[in-house]
């Protein structure tokens, strides 16, 4: 059986609460997951749960507090700057704000080129041809080079945003909601063209988004994120015909019925997140799960492997 290329394990990452004496947030608290190359693993959850997060301290974009991050056989969570940074042409991002991510003072030829140029890829004139082709490949005219960010529509920066993150061809690329801040209409075709281009350059994705839609659509396999943890893991089609955990089941009971006269029957979850500086003994869903135990409100549940190879981490499998 193959490496996967992405191994993450144990990964952690606490911020300091700014108070004296205060505990850390556990933004991210052991998260372990693997994708295999040319898969789209899909984060999900609600807001604050830690998956934008994860997504950056995979990239090393913010230093993971604890944990390991292997890339391609290697453990990238002990390299240096400089060694680091010859890994990064293999490892890009699409940002979820596709007008803050692109330097308003540059046109987007030279917006292109510069990855091209710090890794020190081709020639001037390769350089310039790169950045034509991967215009076009994104669905854009060559000749949009010289203009600016500014002129372009939020469907079209994305595009060039897209554009910046493969054209060091990499083998992984961090899509952080990377349609959230686009019409409904503009989503379908950045979703299309992000998976046809994860067949053209066999590309493999991490995919954050907490639009249930929009992951199921993109994914090979759902890993499911709540206040800093994984709950649950499997493959696509496992996760939405019979999800394990219960925070899963609320999720899915909450997307919109296909048809009017389908019938789900709602989970409504009561209360609301905790606060991650403080989050509750145990399972931390335990204060707005319907099915709670008393194990669940004083020990941390472990992951138990499911039939779909994946796992749920939760008493009501142990």
């Amino acid at each position: 059986m193959s490496t996967p290329l992405l191994q993450v394990r144990g990964l952690k990452k606490h911020f300091a609460s700014g108070k004296r004496g205060a505990a850390p947030v556990k933004a991210v608290d052991d998260v372990s997951f693997d994708i295999e190359e040319g898969q789209t693993l899909g984060l999900v959850g609600e807001s604050g749960c830690g998956k934008s997060t994860t997504g950056r301290s995979v990239l090393r974009l913010i230093e993971p507090t604890a944990g390991s991050v292997h890339f391609m056989g290697q453990d990238i969570t002990g390299l240096s700057t400089a060694k680091l940074r010859g890994m990064r042409r293999n490892m890009q991002m699409v940002f979820q704000d596709p007008y803050a991510s692109l330097n308003p003072r540059m046109t987007i030829g030279e917006v292109l080129e510069e990855p091209l140029i710090v890794h020190q890829l081709h020639d001037r004139a390769t350089r310039k041809r790169k950045v034509a082709e991967v215009l076009d490949v994104v669905g854009l005219s060559p000749s949009y080079a010289g203009r600016h960010p500014h002129e372009f529509s939020g469907g079209q920066r994305q595009r060039v945003g897209i554009a910046r993150a493969i054209i060091t061809r990499p083998k992984l690329v961090v899509a952080d909601e990377a349609v959230s801040a686009l019409d409904v209409s503009i989503q379908a075709q950045i979703l299309n063209l992000l998976k046809d281009l994860q067949k053209e350059l066999g590309l493999t994705y991490l995919f954050v988004s907490h639009d249930l839609a929009v992951i199921r659509h993109v994914s090979d396999r759902i890993g499911v994120m709540y206040l800093g943890r994984m709950v649950e893991i499997g493959s696509c089609a496992s996760v939405y015909s019979a999800p394990q955990h219960p925070y899963t089941q609320a999720l899915l009971s909450a997307i919109p019925k296909e048809h009017p006269d389908q019938i789900r029957q709602r989970i409504v979850l009561q209360g609301s997140i905790p606060n991650p500086a403080s989050p509750p003994t145990g399972c931390h869903f335990h204060p707005r799960c319907p099915s709670c135990m008393d194990i669940c409100k004083t020990e941390a549940p472990l992951p138990k492997h499911t039939a779909a190879d994946g796992y749920v981490t939760c008493h009501l499998y142990r």
